[in-house]
């Protein structure tokens, strides 16, 4: 298991982000936030209010599997009880959520890319795809996980989109 623990460290410093990278981190920055739950749950909120049949439909089977996935990832967070990296990004995370393992970041993008995949609308597909990794990567580029927690936050959103097709096609 060490062995283990030092090659994804080892990777995880490799796709840091360092101080003098301003644009890339900005960018990195602007990424890992895309991904926050208040952004997700706010959005599909006014799609709720606002939209048509349709689309407060998708938002609502969209909110409910983020909601189910959060509780999820806070169950296997405390579980596994695994410190982030150090780094001085994210204070506000590292306040509020100290574990690391697995991601809830990536887990609910590659849920959500998984989920506009299946239920659409498909105009969307090319550009959630390339958004999903790209999150993910952020995470651990700001320092606030390691590139296991991204993979274990990756194969349980899409775990729990699988679940989600099968419970509302």
């Amino acid at each position: 298991m060490q062995r283990l623990l030092a090659v994804d460290n080892r990777w995880t410093e490799a796709l840091r982000l360092r101080s003098p990278q301003r644009g890339l981190r900005l960018a990195a920055a602007i990424l890992a936030h895309s991904g926050d739950s208040w952004f997700w749950g706010a959005g599909l909120a006014l799609l709720l209010w606002q939209g048509g049949p349709d689309p407060r439909g998708w938002a609502l089977r969209l909110l409910l599997a983020i909601a189910g996935l959060a509780a999820v990832v806070l169950v296997i967070k405390f579980a596994i009880r695994r410190r982030r990296p150090e780094g001085e990004w994210g204070s506000l995370y590292r306040r509020t959520d100290p574990h690391s393992f697995p991601s809830g970041h990536a887990a609910r993008a590659f849920l959500i890319a998984a989920l506009v995949v299946a239920w659409g609308p498909s105009g969307l597909v090319p550009v959630i795809l390339l958004w999903a990794p790209l999150v993910a990567l952020a995470r651990v580029a700001m320092g606030l996980h390691y590139l296991s927690d991204i993979v274990g936050g990756a194969v349980l959103g899409l775990a729990a989109a699988l679940v989600a097709v099968q419970i509302a096609p």
